[in-house]
């Protein structure tokens, strides 16, 4: 029998019996399938950084959070929560291209946070596909609320796009919503001077500019003296650096920040801000469009005419 046979013999080691292969590995799928809050501390730390950050901890940070973790300091979940409230998570862990509209949704949902209280509120084109609170709260607004008015188009008249369960009144932990299904230039139902909020994101595009006039001439005889006006819509400036036509088969119309401005601003409202959703870059500035620079700068940016959404909150005046 020469050395190099690994069919037994003195000093060669004995293969492991099959049932003990099969127990290893179940063991190892176990292990793998523990939820996060059972893993070791190193190894929640690690996936941490790597679901997070993209990258394994540096050791100082593998030990800090590891110890913190042992000691009852911090739970695992405490520490994810300190990774997502990093300057690393926020500026240096952008979306990639293929996340292009999940990152435009995360700069909305910056945008709707940071809209002023109201009581009584109008969301125009406000129905989401899937879920019945509405897009508004589903972005996150923060405030509670008397009323929430959804107005959408029946579901026969909708862009196969849009098509969506046909949702009803209900009453949330943020307030009482209900449903007005019509034009969302038809405001009829509400009295004047009545409500404190009207938001309108991603809409106004779906309709044509003489439509769009009616719809704001709505919202402001419809809003309390001081009351407020949101809207965000597609850049037509950025858009057309993407592509000749519109960018969805449903849009009727794609404003610049000018012509927006001055689209506001004739409906009888002031501008308090007139800011971008996700930057265009330097790619904007060269006159191209950057889809990979586009997702990656998400959030709210001073300017707008760079970005690829436009978010303004104007004001209906207090006199």
């Amino acid at each position: 029998m020469t050395s190099d046979d690994t069919t037994g013999g003195a000093g060669a080691a004995a293969p492991l019996p099959s049932r003990l292969i099969q127990r290893a590995g179940r063991e190892l799928s176990r292990v793998r399938a523990l939820p996060y809050e059972r893993l070791a501390p190193r190894e929640a730390v690690r996936v941490a950084y790597n679901v997070l950050l993209r990258r394994d901890p540096d050791p100082e940070a593998w030990e800090h959070y590891a110890g913190a973790i042992r000691s009852g300091v911090w739970t695992r979940a405490d520490v994810a929560d300190r990774i997502r409230g990093s300057s690393e998570y926020r500026t240096q862990v952008p979306f990639g291209e293929s996340s292009f509209f999940t990152s435009l949704h995360a700069s909305r949902c910056e945008f709707v946070v940071g809209l002023p209280p109201a009581r009584r509120i109008i969301d125009i084109g406000g129905g989401h596909t899937t879920d019945g609170r509405g897009a508004l709260v589903v972005l996150g607004y923060p405030y509670p609320f008397d009323e929430l008015v959804i107005v959408d188009l029946p579901q026969e008249r909708r862009h196969d796009l849009y098509r969506s369960e046909a949702y009803g009144d209900q009453r949330t932990d943020a307030g009482s919503i209900r449903y007005e299904y019509r034009s969302m230039s038809d405001l009829s139902f509400a009295d004047d001077r009545s409500v404190g909020l009207v938001y309108s994101g991603q809409s106004i595009e779906h309709v044509t500019e003489t439509e769009g006039d009616v719809a704001l001439a709505e919202a402001f005889r419809v809003l309390e003296p001081g009351g407020h006006l949101a809207l965000d819509t597609p850049n037509a400036l950025v858009c057309r650096l993407e592509q000749d036509s519109f960018i969805d088969p449903d849009h009727k119309m794609e404003y610049t920040l000018d012509a927006l401005t001055a689209k506001v601003v004739a409906a009888g409202f002031e501008v308090v801000t007139a800011r971008g959703l996700n930057w265009g870059g330097t790619g904007v500035a060269r006159g191209r469009f950057d889809r990979s620079e586009v997702a990656a700068h998400n959030g709210i940016y001073y300017d707008a005419a760079s970005c690829y959404l436009l978010a303004f909150l104007c004001r209906k005046p207090a006199g």
